[in-house]
């Protein structure tokens, strides 16, 4: 049973940083694609990071440069550092995986006031 559980969600001024971590278990987070997406209110859950089994990485364009995915092997854990925070970076962020099916987590909220 694929488990993705997320925090590291906060109330942060705009400027600021943040980072969120997803803990897998049930699968390991080496081995397939993991990504990073987030939900503001009113509006469509939107693509942020992904990383492949291979280290790529790619991001959406309202993030490059601010925001970085990474994972630790070790800790079966994917993270989104987020630095620079604004307000319209204001969210839920859910981890996801794509095995036979999508797998989220519960999601973290993510604050940043102006």
């Amino acid at each position: 049973q694929v488990q993705l559980v997320e925090s590291g969600g906060g109330l942060v001024q705009a400027g600021g940083s943040l980072r969120l971590s997803c803990v897998a278990s049930g699968m390991g987070v080496s081995l397939t694609t993991m990504g990073w997406y987030r939900q503001a209110p009113g509006k469509q859950r939107e693509f942020i990071a992904v990383i492949s089994s291979g280290g790529v990485t790619n991001y959406a364009d309202s993030v490059k440069g601010r925001f970085t995915i990474s994972r630790d092997n070790a800790k079966n854990t994917v993270y989104l550092q987020m630095n620079s925070l604004k307000p319209e970076d204001t969210a839920v962020y859910y981890c996801n995986v794509n095995i036979f099916r999508a797998y989220w987590g519960q999601g973290t909220q993510v604050t940043v006031s102006s």
